[in-house]
């Protein structure tokens, strides 16, 4: 586990401003915000979406980012709430695909009240591979 870069702290930002501007007062279907860091040093956004499935905010990022060409990825941060004040750890569902993805890219998570970032191959042992 690594502690958290100056870098790390302003991707957290930028996923907090995201859920600023996007968070759902109404139907709450824009509730957690993403971002990604690519190795090239951009940034890319996400908010969840929901309709009879859905897609988590970090997979809405991460489109965002494929979408654009990014293939090599840094670090990638999840938020929830209104302003964006609690940082959360991926979902099941997303865990395989950033295992899928970007293995070695860094997540950050919570862990015992601190906030730390982990190899997103790490948040899945024993997870399922095509090759």
């Amino acid at each position: 586990m690594d502690r958290l870069t100056d870098n790390d702290r302003a991707l957290i930002a930028e996923a907090q401003r995201t859920i600023r501007l996007n968070y759902d007062h109404e139907r709450y279907n824009h509730t957690v915000g993403a971002a990604i860091r690519c190795k090239s040093g951009r940034i890319y956004v996400g908010v969840n979406v929901y309709s009879l499935h859905g897609a988590c905010a970090e997979q809405v990022a991460l489109g965002a980012a494929i979408t654009n060409g990014e293939r090599d990825f840094d670090a990638i941060v999840a938020v929830r709430g209104e302003e964006g004040e609690e940082v959360i750890p991926p979902c099941g569902n997303c865990r395989q695909m950033l295992h899928d993805y970007m293995p070695e890219c860094g997540v950050i998570v919570p862990v015992r009240g601190e906030l730390r970032k982990i190899r997103a191959e790490e948040l899945l042992p024993f997870s399922y591979s095509v090759e």
